[in-house]
């Protein structure tokens, strides 16, 4: 099979082995997006090599732990536990210590002809959701988790910061439980996208002093930058909510967050079924966010694609 692959810091569609399926399921992938997080790794984020790709939409086509998913459509939870632990007792394999991470940690990933999850990953696509809104299940359930951790309601001010991919998905989902919501970014063409849908956009280079008044910044820039203007908006005992990973060991004003009590919490990823739901009811639509379409033989070319300044999304079909 064909498969995007990183090895010895090079990038490449190769020809491997279909993999093997074990006590795992095998999905045949239909559709992958392009993350912020390949684009990383690609650089030498994480230390990873091999398949890269973790968001999908695929069939299954053998699973001996589930037989009843075979021919079904599915997307995956990216994390496979170790199955034994507390944690994935507890049903919370995104944090086990042994857990392996699809595309990312210890797995080959998605943006392939072929992967395996373990079949308990594994959650059926509704007949209403096209292939093309269920490839955004995974990154706009890590939006969505972000109310597992921090109450949102009609009456909470938020401010989300980064309009990338993951910052746009973030406010959209904040946009189902508060109207109170801005989002600040850099890019007009994609500030626009969330114009469509009614949600402020302040565009960074205008950006004056905020008053410290909201109760909830999503930080999605990953940037030291980002950070500090978090810390400018955030109000005495409001709550930063960190949704990129930085690199290297970004300064910070810790003073400031002890003064003014101000809460910082790590989230990544979310449940799938708060998601598909969203998609199903028809109350986010994400056709907008496709900024372009290629097959996986060209998957470098549309790595390439996938960091030109304006480019939202790019999928990868199978």
């Amino acid at each position: 099979m064909k498969a995007l692959r990183v090895a010895n810091g090079e990038l490449s569609v190769a020809e491997v082995d279909r993999p093997s399926v074990g006590d795992e399921a095998l999905v045949r992938v239909t559709t992958s997006g392009i993350c912020n997080t390949d684009l990383e790794i690609v650089r030498g984020y994480a230390g990873f090599e091999g398949t890269i790709g973790h968001e999908f939409v695929g069939v299954v086509e053998e699973s001996s732990g589930k037989p009843d998913l075979v021919g079904k459509r599915v997307v995956g939870e990216i994390n496979a536990g170790c199955g034994k632990c507390e944690r994935c007792n507890n049903n919370d394999s995104r944090h086990c210590n042994n857990r392996t991470v699809l595309g990312i940690k210890g797995r080959d990933g998605a943006h392939a002809e072929y992967l395996t999850l373990p079949a308990r990953n594994l959650i059926e696509v509704p007949a209403g959701v096209a292939d093309e809104q269920a490839v955004f299940v995974e990154p706009l359930a890590a939006a969505i988790g972000i109310t597992e951790q921090v109450e949102v309601g009609p009456d909470t001010s938020v401010a989300v910061i980064g309009d990338g991919k993951l910052g746009l998905l973030c406010a959209f989902a904040m946009s189902l439980r508060t109207q109170n919501l801005i989002i600040v970014g850099k890019h007009e063409e994609k500030l626009e996208l969330a114009e469509a849908r009614d949600i402020e956009a302040v565009w960074l280079p205008t950006i004056g002093k905020f008053d410290p008044v909201f109760d909830v910044v999503i930080e999605a820039s990953g940037s030291e930058s980002g950070f500090a203007l978090a810390l400018d908006m955030v109000k005495p005992r409001g709550k930063i909510v960190l949704k990129s990973t930085f690199s290297g060991k970004p300064p910070w004003e810790a003073w400031r967050v002890v003064v003014d009590e101000i809460t910082i919490v790590g989230s990544r990823c979310g449940r799938f079924e708060p998601a598909l739901k969203a998609l199903n009811d028809g109350k986010i639509d994400l056709a907008d966010m496709i900024s372009a379409r290629m097959p996986l033989s060209r998957g470098v070319e549309a790595m390439a694609e996938a960091r030109k300044k304006g480019v939202v999304k790019v999928l990868l079909k199978m």
